[in-house]
């Protein structure tokens, strides 16, 4: 029987660094989801249609095929319409998209049943938002992976400097908080802690501890 790890928390909480590195610690394929959305997002920049237009967004669902490849290192690959778009989606204007396209509940749908067909085939580690109360609710395990603030809004600013683009470490802590609301109020599949996911608050850990009490807890289980 496949196993499954469900990992849900707010944006910039390290979610898919740390889902990666568990996945590859037990041999299990890793599941970006939110990488999808951002696939959609992609998508409908790309197009030009307006964020806020819902109706021409799933009227264009159908045209989208999002698949998800993994190369010899297990390094996951997201395909757009077969474009490795991989790199593409890593953008915050890519993020922002996703952020606002994810409240669409046709868009949801569509790529909830993927996700949840994955997880039927083989052992995961899925991570997101919504994927212990909605993608995985049977799922073996469930984290609910958090961090403040101000530690996320540290890491995104680290992480975009790396990248040589200009921040401003306020703007950033705004954009979090905003988006963590809308993740949260959202009318399709909040952003929510289960009852029965085990909380891991990783603003006072490295990832290498915050791997290894997600490893402890699952192998628990």
């Amino acid at each position: 029987m496949p196993y499954s790890i469900a990992i849900d928390g707010p944006a910039g909480a390290g979610k898919s660094t740390i889902a990666r590195a568990v996945a590859k610690e037990l041999g299990y394929v890793y599941i970006d989801t939110g990488a999808m959305y951002r696939a959609v997002g992609l998508y409908v920049l790309k197009k030009k249609i307006e964020l806020s237009d819902e109706k021409k967004i799933v009227e264009a669902l159908p045209l989208l095929d999002i698949s998800l490849s993994y190369d010899d290192e297990g390094v996951q690959h997201v395909l757009l319409n077969g474009e490795d778009v991989s790199s593409a989606i890593r953008t915050e204007r890519v993020s922002e998209a996703a952020s606002v396209v994810s409240q669409y509940k046709a868009v949801r749908e569509k790529l909830v049943a993927l996700q949840q067909a994955l997880a039927k085939r083989t052992s995961v580690v899925m991570d997101g938002r919504d994927i212990a109360s909605k993608v995985l609710p049977d799922a073996d395990t469930k984290i609910y992976l958090t961090a403040s603030v101000e530690e996320r809004a540290r890491r995104r600013a680290r992480e975009l400097q790396e990248k040589g683009e200009p921040c401003n470490i306020k703007a950033v802590e705004k954009d979090i908080e905003e988006r963590d609301y809308r993740d949260m109020h959202r009318a399709q599949s909040p952003l929510v802690r289960v009852e029965d996911a085990v909380l891991v608050d990783s603003s006072d850990l490295t990832i290498d501890e915050t791997i290894d009490r997600i490893l402890d807890i699952a192998m628990k289980r």
